[in-house]
């Protein structure tokens, strides 16, 4: 039995709560209509649920913001266009709107930035795959983690990787995002003994194929130790390395 089941037993047990509240307590998501809301994720996966902003309104997303506001410490936003995302600040200034990623973040004032030691390597292959990679590194930092940028480092000139190398190596985890042909991930994944989490990207000329091309490179990858999220998926990238990243510094506290 989990200790949140036990303790809500255990009051209404002993008459510090109705049925009714304790009835509440228990919901596993709240029905706003359009959508029902996973209020439990937080317990079950360790970060609460994360708000995919394509195809939803900005009013169908600012009330899904409001409903986690009441549970939750931090909240993540996705694919947030600029105008969705200046309606969403112009209704409540405390949450933070970045272009580049196009998300959105809140989280309680009182709530630290950063809540575990380290750091996870972002690295980018060029300036174009940026949006990608800020996904990623926005994402680390909503769910506690603390990113480090390297980018444009990729394999067109590779010495701006290895004037880096030292500091890549430090991270728990390297997140690796590229386009065009995809060989970044490749070339980090044999020169570290960390996870490399490969996100292929969708520029490039034409048979990129939108991002086809570097997802069957990184597929195809022949360095051991490296996973390959969808493309364009910096968000994914970021959620496993968070998870990983957990995993040591609970491990090592």
């Amino acid at each position: 039995m989990s200790k949140h089941l036990h303790n809500i037993l255990h009051q209404l047990k002993k008459g510090q709560l109705s049925v009714e509240a304790a009835e509440q307590m228990l919901k596993s998501y709240e029905d706003l209509g359009f959508v029902k809301v996973d209020v439990h994720r937080q317990r079950r996966k360790g970060f609460p649920e994360v708000i995919y902003g394509e195809g939803k309104t900005a009013e169908q997303i600012l009330k899904i913001i409001k409903s986690l506001q009441e549970t939750e410490n931090r909240i993540l936003v996705t694919r947030v266009s600029e105008e969705k995302g200046q309606k969403v600040i112009n209704e409540q200034s405390e949450i933070v709107w970045d272009s580049t990623s196009k998300t959105l973040v809140w989280k309680r004032e009182n709530e630290p930035e950063i809540l575990y030691d380290g750091y996870v390597s972002v690295l980018c292959a060029g300036t174009s795959d940026l949006t990608v990679a800020e996904e990623a590194a926005v994402s680390l930092e909503a769910m506690g983690v603390r990113p480090m940028r390297f980018y444009d480092v990729g394999v067109a000139g590779i010495h701006r990787l290895f004037d880096q190398l030292d500091e890549i190596k430090k991270a728990s985890v390297i997140i690796a995002i590229a386009g065009m042909e995809g060989a970044l991930p490749s070339v980090v994944g044999g020169l570290v003994d960390k996870p490399v989490l490969a996100v292929p990207t969708s520029v490039g000329y034409g048979a990129n194929l939108n991002g086809i091309s570097s997802l069957l490179t990184m597929l195809n990858s022949c360095s051991s130790g490296i996973s390959v999220v969808n493309i364009d998926n910096g968000f994914g990238a970021a959620y496993q390395a968070a998870l990983i990243h957990r995993l040591v510094y609970q491990k090592s506290n």
